[in-house]
C-alpha cells in the first residue's frame, strides 16, 4: 500500500490504484420506524476453529452470530432468521437452523428486537433418487418446523420447499399444503416465494414455469386465507410483477419486498401502495438502510431515494449471477466492517466468489462509507490480497 492506495485487480485481472475513504458515513441509532416493517436477513459466522469440512454439520460462533443479529436491532431493523442469507440449505441444515432460531428468538425478547423466522422441509434431504417423499410427509416436515417457531415466539415465514418443488404435480398440491399449514397455524405467517435465481430447485415453484399461472395459484392460497397471512416475501427480482401482485392483496396483506436490484423504488411505492421489505441486502446496508427508512418516515421520499440510491449498484454486484452465491459477499463485507475477526464460512462458501469479484465490492462498499473503521477495512483487504499474492 503506497500513500494509503490499494492495487486492486479488476475483472481482467489488471492492478489499478484506489485511494480508500478516510472517514465512514455519519450513521447512528434511532426511533423505530412508522411507515414500513423492515427484516434485514442476516448471515450467521462459522467458527473458524472448528475442525469440521465442507460437508459436516455447521459450525456456527453463537456470540459473534447473536452480536451481528444486536447490531442490526440496535438500528431498529428486524431480522428475519435461518432464511437464505443465513446459508440455509447451503451449509445450514435444520439442526444448525433449529438451534439458530431458539438462541435468536431468545435474544430478540431479551431487548426487545422484531424476528421472524423460516419455515421449511429441510429435514427431508435429497437422495440419489431425488425427493423420495409423499405431499404428508412434506407436510409434517413444515409442521415441524413451524412449532418449533411458534414455540419460540416468533412469527414464521413460510418458506419455499425443495421437496415441495420435485414431488408436487400441480397446483393443487400446493393449494392442499400450504392451505392445512395455514388453517393450524396460531398466528399471521408470512409467505416466501423464491424465485429459481436464488435456488435452481425452485423452478417451477406454486405448480408452473409459467410465472402468470404460478402467481395466481399464490393468490388463490392467500384469498383462501387472508386472516393468517400478514404478508408474502416476493423475491423474483421483477419489479413490475412485484408491484402488480401487491395490487392483488386482500386488505391487510403486506408485500415485503424481497427484489436485491429494485428495492429502493419498491419500498418508496407509488400512489397504489409500496412495499415493506425483507432483504439480504439490508444486512450490509443495515445502518445506511435504517437511516434511509427513518427519512421516509418523515414523508420525504426523495430524501430517502437519495440514500438508498447508491447502493443499488453494490447490491446488484453482490446478488449477481449465480445469484445464490450472494451470502459470501455478505459475509465479506461483515469482516471487513469488523462484525467479525474472520471470513470463514459454514460449508467453506468463502471459496465461492473470485478475486475480482471482492475488490470490487470492498470499493463500492467503501465508497458509500458503509465500514465504521475505513482503515481496518482496508488493512483487511489488503490481507486478502496478500493471500491471493497480490503484493502492496
Amino acid at each position: 500500500m503506497t500513500n494509503g492506495q490499494i492495487q486492486l485487480p479488476d475483472a481482467d485481472g489488471v492492478l489499478r490504484a484506489y485511494t480508500p475513504r478516510t472517514e465512514p458515513l455519519p450513521l447512528t441509532t434511532g426511533a423505530p420506524f412508522t411507515s414500513r416493517t423492515v427484516y434485514s436477513a442476516a448471515h450467521v459466522v462459522a467458527d473458524p476453529y472448528a475442525d469440521v469440512s465442507p460437508d459436516s454439520p455447521a459450525a456456527v460462533d453463537w456470540d459473534a452470530t447473536l452480536a451481528f443479529r444486536r447490531h442490526l436491532w440496535s438500528h431498529g431493523l428486524g431480522v428475519a432468521e435461518a432464511m437464505d442469507t443465513a446459508q440455509r440449505g447451503m451449509g445450514l441444515d435444520w439442526a444448525g437452523a433449529a438451534e439458530l432460531i431458539r438462541r435468536s428468538s431468545a435474544e430478540a425478547k431479551s431487548v426487545g428486537g422484531l424476528i421472524a423466522c423460516g419455515v421449511g422441509t429441510d429435514q427431508l434431504s435429497v437422495t440419489e433418487v431425488g425427493y423420495p417423499y409423499s405431499l404428508d410427509e412434506v407436510r409434517a416436515a413444515y409442521e415441524e418446523q413451524l412449532a418449533l417457531v411458534e414455540e419460540s415466539g416468533s412469527r414464521a415465514i413460510l418458506m419455499a420447499s425443495r421437496a415441495l418443488a420435485a414431488i408436487a404435480k400441480g397446483p393443487e398440491d400446493y393449494l392442499e399444503v400450504y392451505g392445512h399449514l395455514l388453517r393450524q397455524a396460531a398466528e399471521p405467517v408470512v409467505l416466501h416465494w423464491l424465485g429459481p435465481m436464488f435456488d435452481p430447485a425452485l423452478e417451477g415453484y406454486w405448480g408452473s414455469t409459467d410465472l402468470d399461472a404460478a402467481t395466481n395459484t399464490f393468490l388463490e392460497v392467500i384469498a383462501a386465507h387472508p386472516d393468517k397471512v400478514d404478508g408474502i416475501k416476493v423475491s423474483l427480482l421483477d419489479a413490475q410483477r412485484e408491484i402488480d401482485l401487491r395490487r392483488k392483496l386482500p386488505d391487510g396483506v403486506r408485500c415485503y419486498t424481497g427484489d436485491d436490484f429494485n428495492y429502493p423504488e419498491l419500498i418508496a411505492g407509488d400512489d397504489q401502495g409500496f412495499s415493506h421489505a425483507l432483504l439480504g441486502i439490508f444486512d450490509p446496508l443495515g445502518p445506511l438502510a435504517a437511516e434511509a427508512v427513518r427519512v421516509l418516515d418523515t414523508g420525504d421520499t426523495g430524501g430517502f431515494r437519495e440514500l438508498l440510491d447508491p447502493t443499488v449498484e453494490l447490491s446488484r454486484h453482490l446478488f449477481q449471477t449465480p445469484t445464490r452465491f450472494y451470502k459470501t459477499g455478505v459475509v465479506f463485507l461483515a469482516w471487513l466492517a469488523g462484525h467479525q475477526e474472520h471470513f470463514t464460512m459454514v460449508g467453506g462458501l468463502q471459496s465461492s466468489r473470485s478475486l475480482p469479484h471482492f475488490a470490487r465490492a470492498y470499493e463500492l462498499a467503501d465508497g458509500l462509507g458503509l465500514f465504521p473503521d475505513p482503515a481496518l477495512a482496508a488493512a483487511r483487504m489488503k490481507n486478502l490480497l496478500s493471500l491471493y499474492g497480490v503484493n502492496q
